[in-house]
């Protein structure tokens, strides 16, 4: 998936519109309580600025649908994004408004703009109608002279700011930033070619927001690794016992026929740390795989599954992960995720984490070092590991 990138262009006294994901948590006083996405965003905005060119940012953050949140502003972001650059950071009160025209106009060379959420306006929804997405998509593609995406977040949607703005800016630049360029490498182009053994480990709480990974998985690798909630499914498919645990019975099916065209690829719990609550101080009991007590339910992997884990794990060359193996949040139920996680670290694989929980896992264990690759986008990251292709990508500019 070869395509041209910020660094190919020159961009000097160029407007260049940006589209990134500054969709990061706040707290009640308006606080960015988690920074890692716009600091993932930092490579494409300062080779941008260091090269004269002028940056107009876009984002969405949360779900505002359509409507003006004051709690959802874009302004904390552009004041944490100032904090990070150590550069004046200008921000406009509105997307396509009279306010974002006259700050694009008055944007100088090595200046940065970022303009008001993109959802507080009807026309950045991919299913308004087109009298309301055109005129919209139409002023920002006004804006700028290239169009570059870096919100891999985002990529497998087709919002105006992902797909219809770069659409209407045919005939202009139109490229791939730093992370959008390093997510498709490690999550298409590594995982199509990687090198053997090739391990997957897939955990969370449901088979169906998977199946189409392990699917797709399964063609490519050379095991595949179940955890989390989802493993109690496969035991319910087995005719075992689970117990109280988490299980989806109308995906039974479906998981009975995963582990029969699956063969020995796939790597089932040998073994479940249950309890009869959940919360940290339940009653407690390690059980062999399928034989949950009826009053207790699975909540992490066991240890003898962690061990074996943490063997397959360490003999490969690619590991992909995502999804956790329990419940992580809960000690002591997160020593599966924690003993996998640092296998990983330890493995010397080039090893790709998808979003989500098994990011979050990765930092918070303090192995985000020692990893190749964690990825920013948790709905994106996975439909790339299913193999699917992205519009918004599609469309930019070839190699």
């Amino acid at each position: 998936m070869a395509k041209k990138t910020v660094a190919d262009l020159d961009v000097s006294g160029k407007r260049v519109l940006v589209r990134v994901d500054f969709n990061v948590p706040l707290d009640d006083s308006q606080n960015v309580t988690d920074d890692l996405r716009i600091r993932m965003a930092l490579p494409t905005i300062q080779s941008i600025l260091e090269r004269g060119g002028r940056v107009i940012l876009m984002s969405h953050l949360g779900r505002p649908k359509g409507e003006i949140v004051a709690s959802l502003s874009l302004k904390p972001a552009a004041d944490k994004l100032a904090e990070l650059l150590g550069h004046d950071v200008a921000f406009a009160t509105d997307t396509v408004g009279n306010d974002a025209a006259a700050k694009v106009a008055a944007l100088q060379d090595g200046q940065v703009l970022v303009l008001e959420n993109l959802r507080f306006n009807p026309g950045e929804d991919r299913k308004s109608d087109n009298s309301v997405k055109e005129p919209f998509a139409e002023t920002l593609a006004s804006f700028a002279d290239v169009y570059v995406n870096d919100a891999f977040g985002t990529c497998h949607r087709t919002d105006s700011s992902m797909y219809l703005v770069p659409l209407k800016m045919a005939g202009k630049p139109r490229v791939a930033g730093v992370l959008l360029l390093k997510e498709i490498r490690y999550l298409a182009d590594t995982i199509s070619n990687p090198d053997r053994p090739f391990v997957a480990i897939v955990g969370g709480a449901k088979v169906s927001d998977k199946i189409n990974v392990i699917r797709n998985l399964l063609t490519v690798c050379d095991k595949v690794l179940i955890g989390g909630a989802m493993a109690y499914t496969f035991e319910l498919a087995r005719g075992n016992k689970v117990g109280k645990s988490l299980v989806e019975p109308d995906k039974i099916e479906l998981a009975r026929e995963l582990m029969a065209s699956a063969g020995d690829k796939l790597e089932l719990p040998v073994d479940t740390h249950c309890g009869d609550d959940f919360s940290a101080d339940c009653n407690k009991v390690v059980v062999t795989a399928g034989q949950i007590p009826d009053d207790f339910e699975g909540l992490d992997i066991g240890p003898e599954t962690a061990k074996r884990y943490a063997g397959l794990v360490s003999s490969a060359k690619t590991v992909v992960w995502n999804g956790p193996m329990g419940v992580c949040e809960m000690p002591p139920f997160d020593a599966g995720t924690r003993i996998v996680a640092e296998a990983i670290a330890n493995s010397g694989a080039t090893s790709i984490i998808g979003g989500g929980d098994s990011a979050a896992a990765i930092q918070q264990l303090g192995f985000a070092d020692k990893v190749t690759h964690i990825s920013t986008g948790g709905g994106a990251s996975l439909e790339m590991l299913e193999g699917k292709k992205f519009e918004a990508v599609e469309l930019l500019d070839e190699e």
